[in-house]
């Protein structure tokens, strides 16, 4: 892989209308369809960090992609292209920002649920089960460990919160907001998408341990949106070193929580500034995950 490229934490693109920024995306009006953009921002305990991750956008842009593709089979998504010649013509004079970090795709209308499947025990989940026995209304049989495998995989609704953390629901409150006929497609299909991702994670060496998709509706049908089974949106273990009973490293933001743990930091706005050598780490992992995960090296 050649060098990784400058770090972007911000994205403009002169002419093209913004319509708005996530906690790593910026979203484009591109006429017919969106254009997303990802940028090397990181999140942790919902607040951005003023220093970037290396390579993060193009991690996360590919490999949703790459998925995307992997999984169509398993229903439709909202990807158009990654190809910048796809693109209309005031955005390709836009490529050297876009090249490897951006996608268009269609216009859907947002379903305000998350939808998430468990594989095992760890995180939120693990917390509500040593409390109440249960997780997202799923009771659970007693004498799980920390990070065990569930007997099966489970489905655990959430309603996104516009700020903040998004609000844990069960599957009877996702029935009340969204109707049962289409609360119970999208458990099915992110249970589907599930355990395709983690046979595939588990053929390269990694457990995919639980993930998050979102859908929508384009033209009245259901669709895949936003990103897919990236470190962002799941939590990968490496399988070599899997010990139910403690909590496995993850391919994710931990180097990132584990420096913020150490600081006298309320956890509100202003994040602090990342050490240059904590960004480098959670860089390589990302990077890790996306080589382990496609068989390739990421193109820059």
């Amino acid at each position: 892989m050649s060098a990784l490229p400058p770090v972007l934490t911000s994205i403009e693109l002169p002419g093209v209308p913004h319509l708005y920024s996530g906690k790593v995306r910026e979203v484009f009006d591109a006429g017919e369809h969106l254009l997303f953009v990802a940028t090397d921002r990181i999140s942790a305990f919902d607040c951005i960090l003023p220093t970037g991750v290396p390579a993060k956008g193009h991690v996360l842009n590919q490999l949703s992609a790459w998925w995307f593709n992997h999984l169509r089979n398993e229903g439709p998504n909202h990807v158009v292209s990654t190809d910048i010649r796809d693109y209309p013509a005031d955005l390709r004079r836009h490529e050297a920002v876009l090249r490897g970090r951006s996608m268009l795709v269609r216009k859907a209308t947002v379903i305000p649920v998350e939808c998430i499947a468990r594989g095992y025990l760890i995180g939120s989940g693990w917390k509500d089960y040593t409390r109440t026995g249960s997780v997202g209304g799923n009771t659970l049989r007693p004498g799980y460990q920390l990070a065990d495998q569930l007997d099966e995989a489970i489905f655990t609704p959430a309603h996104k919160a516009t700020t903040g953390h998004d609000e844990n629901i069960s599957f009877d409150e996702m029935v009340e907001r969204i109707g049962r006929p289409q609360a119970e497609a999208l458990r099915e299909w992110t249970l589907r998408l599930y355990r395709r991702g983690a046979a595939h994670a588990a053929s390269r060496g990694l457990i995919l341990a639980d993930t998050k998709f979102e859908f929508g509706l384009y033209k009245g049908a259901l669709i895949l949106l936003d990103e897919a089974l990236t470190p962002d949106s799941s939590r990968y273990w490496p399988a070599d070193s899997y010990a139910p009973g403690s909590s496995p490293p993850s391919f994710d933001k931990q180097y990132v929580r584990d420096y913020l743990e150490s600081l006298d930091w309320d956890k509100r706005p202003p994040a602090p500034i990342l050490p240059s050598e904590v960004a480098e780490r959670t860089s390589a992992k990302y990077l890790e995950a996306f080589e382990r995960l496609t068989g390739s090296t990421l193109a820059i």
